[in-house]
């Protein structure tokens, strides 16, 4: 049985985010890593086990709890026990280096470093003398019988309004800020995603993003939302995804942009495409040469086309039905969310005017942990629904969209990677999407770089081999003369961040040392 995306504000059985786990069959497979696979039933005896192990530690309701390991059942199965003792998840990504490790231990300041044994000594110098415990997956799981009474760290009362997590997201300058969510933000972003998936319990969902990206972590909560059954896997290599699909059966698959461009151009087992029932993108634009390649590949799956942030978990989504009529959009909110298009002083937008996308609903986060200034910025009321009563803090995203005459939104830009050029303001996404039409260019990323006369020039960074003479003349032909890139620069590969989106800040260092 599927969720019903109208339910969705409804259906919470609990208030923890741990409480996800309770709602599976006992004898379905729950998770699955490599080789091994449990159900439900198990899953939530480690939980148990887990749990018992952090209040071992003196984990108590509050504290920040920062998970540092690979992907695989145990770490999710921690991850959860932290929900079940009232503590705050740290999720972070393993391949992150020490200092940016020392910077997130700083930040949120951990009672307990989980890792695994092959880290420890990193985690030790990241850590120095500033964290009471740093212990592994194993120490975690050894730490108390399954049991022990770990419904609640020190018997304290959580709310659905308490702090769940904090995930680390990298802005376009400055260090990276903590996005804190609470148990009705995870709970409720899980019920109103699986809704418009359309989750089942007999669901096959491949992960392969971080658990560390909000992204990631949502395909955790929106299978076990639906008791579905989540396939773990660490995205080394194109070629793997297929044959897994394949080996496992795999119904549904959601990936970054960059991710698919690599998918649109390897072979699908015929079992893989069709065992597929949807394939999902988020984290960017996805170009329509590669829709295209990937619908080409699995014509039997619906493709869902979807707009988020980590301060949102998840905003809009295109409906597949609409996607040929549309293209471009990034559809309708999801449900139980309200998302519009605001000028400055909070009215609304009229049709093809452009604002500023404001998400306002129950994923909506809390803010951001140490950060009273970026919060009061970010999160802040938008004109009441209904006037006289409390006004309801929205987050505003700071990227730049637009809605049609028929309500769907089309995303423009972010208000930071804006290029202005020559009097004009030029989104990257119109030149990138410009040069993999041509299909010239394997990969593209677009940027702004200081221009004494032309206050920025536009420089496009494309990976090789490229022939560079003939993709400057196709652009010429298909953008205003104000879009088309100063410069293309030739690349092996280009930067991406741990959560496998673009690196414009360490792309921009690489481009401008190759100019």
């Amino acid at each position: 049985m599927g969720i019903d995306p109208d339910r969705s504000h409804v259906m919470c059985p609990g208030v923890r985010a741990d409480h996800l786990a309770d709602r599976g069959d006992p004898d379905r497979p729950a998770l699955t890593h490599r080789e091994e696979t449990i159900n439900y039933a198990a899953l939530r005896q480690r939980i148990a086990r887990a749990a018992a192990g952090l209040l071992r530690l003196g984990t108590d309701r509050g504290m920040r709890v920062i998970v540092y390991t690979d992907k695989r059942i145990d770490t999710v199965v921690v991850m959860l026990a932290v929900a079940k003792v009232s503590a705050v998840l740290v999720p972070v990504n393993p391949h992150l280096k020490q200092s940016q490790l020392e910077h997130v231990i700083g930040d949120c300041t951990p009672h307990v470093v989980v890792t695994v044994a092959e880290r420890f000594a990193l985690v030790r110098a990241a850590a120095g003398n500033r964290v009471a415990h740093i212990v592994t997956l194993d120490d975690v799981l050894g730490g108390g019988a399954a049991g022990a009474d770990a419904g609640m760290a020190a018997g304290a009362t959580t709310v659905e309004s308490d702090p769940a997590a904090i995930f680390y997201t990298s802005g376009s300058t400055g260090a990276p800020k903590g996005v804190v969510v609470s148990h009705r933000n995870l709970i409720a972003g899980a019920e109103s995603v699986a809704g418009y998936l359309g989750h089942r319990d007999d669901d096959v969902i491949l992960s392969v993003l971080p658990l560390s990206f909000d992204a990631g972590f949502s395909q955790v909560t929106t299978a076990l939302a639906a008791g579905a059954h989540l396939v773990l896997t660490t995205y080394l290599r194109p070629g793997q995804v297929p044959l897994l699909c394949a080996r496992h059966r795999v119904t549904g698959l959601t990936c970054v942009p960059p991710i698919w461009l690599e998918l649109a151009s390897v072979d699908w087992p015929p079992e893989a495409a069709a065992g597929l029932r949807y394939f999902a993108s988020t984290g960017g634009a996805m170009p329509k040469s590669t829709l295209d390649g990937l619908r080409r590949r699995l014509p039997q799956a619906r493709p869902f086309l979807m707009y988020g942030l980590t301060e949102a978990f998840r905003s809009t989504y295109l409906d597949p039905a609409e996607v040929d009529r549309r293209p471009g959009s990034i559809g309708k909110a999801i449900p139980n969310a309200d998302v519009r298009v605001l000028r400055p002083d909070g009215t609304e937008c009229g049709p093809d005017e452009h604002g500023e996308l404001v998400h306002r609903g129950a994923s909506v986060a809390l803010g951001y942990w140490n950060s009273p200034e970026a919060t009061a910025h970010r999160f802040r009321p938008v004109p009441p629904v209904n006037p006289g009563l409390r006004d309801d803090i929205a987050v505003w995203s700071g990227d730049v969209a637009y809605r049609d005459e028929e309500g769907f939104l089309y995303f423009v830009g972010r208000t930071d990677e804006m290029i202005k050029t020559s009097g004009y303001r030029v989104s990257p996404t119109e030149v990138e999407v410009a040069a993999l039409a041509t299909r010239l260019a394997g990969e593209a990323v677009a940027f702004g770089v200081e221009d004494s006369r032309l206050g920025q020039r536009i420089i496009l960074a494309v990976t090789s081999p490229c022939d560079t003479e003939r993709l400057m003349q196709a652009l010429r032909e298909i953008l205003p003369h104000y879009q088309v890139p100063s410069s293309v620069v030739v690349l092996p590969e280009l930067p991406r961040s741990p959560n496998g989106k673009y690196d414009r800040i360490g792309l921009r260092r690489a481009t401008l040392d190759a100019v």
